[in-house]
């Protein structure tokens, strides 16, 4: 695990020293700095940040909530492991949360979104960082689906993503995972601009079950128990 030593004085305006942690661990782990089941050590955490155990411990039970931490009895906290029964379920509710907002986002689209996706399309060309990957894909799906008007249910796919962030970026840098969902991408704004929604919403599908597949194919050992 590598994360810099960070001095809590020049936090300045942020909210809490938890937070500035957990965004910390939260990228150590989905860049994969740390691996799956791998323990994270609360005195090591600390010391890092120069800080008790308290906030680390908020931190840690924030990722809990999160999905992306889990306390073991003699263990601690580590790094939750995601297996193949539980990644085919969490891919079955994207694509029934997905299709339905596309289907209700799509009537409602206006110049401004298209717009909005097309900036975020060209972002996503031209950046090599692949953190910036799947950034800017969750903003160039949120932008589909917010004209929807589904908050709650925006809310429930984006806890999703996070939950999986570290197998999309993994995903996307490898067999042309990049370049495959920037067409995909083109393939289904073009169908919102042209108002088709039965056609957004099987691209869409498509889209979901492919990033699955591919993960299915090159990540067996990752994602099975």
């Amino acid at each position: 695990m590598t994360l810099p030593t960070f001095n809590v004085s020049n936090l300045g305006a942020m909210p809490s020293v938890s937070e500035v942690i957990v965004k910390h661990i939260r990228e150590a782990i989905v860049s994969g700095q740390i691996a799956e089941d791998d323990p994270i050590r609360q005195d090591e955490i600390a010391k890092l940040f120069n800080v008790s155990k308290i906030p680390v411990r908020e931190a840690l039970k924030q990722l809990e909530a999160e999905g992306l931490v889990e306390f073991k009895k003699n263990r601690g906290a580590i790094v939750t492991r995601i297996s193949e029964e539980e990644l085919a379920q969490i891919f079955e509710v994207r694509v029934m949360l997905e299709t339905k907002l596309i289907r209700l986002a799509v009537p409602n689209m206006t110049d401004e979104t298209f717009a909005n996706a097309e900036q975020i399309c060209s972002a996503f060309v031209d950046t090599m960082d692949i953190g910036s990957w799947t950034t800017l894909n969750w903003q160039l799906h949120a932008c589909l689906y917010e004209p929807a008007q589904r908050p709650y249910m925006l809310s429930l796919i984006r806890s999703i993503y996070d939950k999986i962030e570290r197998y999309l970026r993994l995903q996307m840098s490898v067999a042309a995972g990049k370049s495959r969902a920037d067409q995909e991408h083109k393939d289904i704004l073009q169908a919102c601009k042209n108002k088709d929604v039965e056609l957004a919403a099987r691209l869409i599908e498509e889209h979901i079950n492919g990033v699955c597949q591919s993960l299915y194919d090159y990540l067996p050992s990752h994602a099975s128990k």
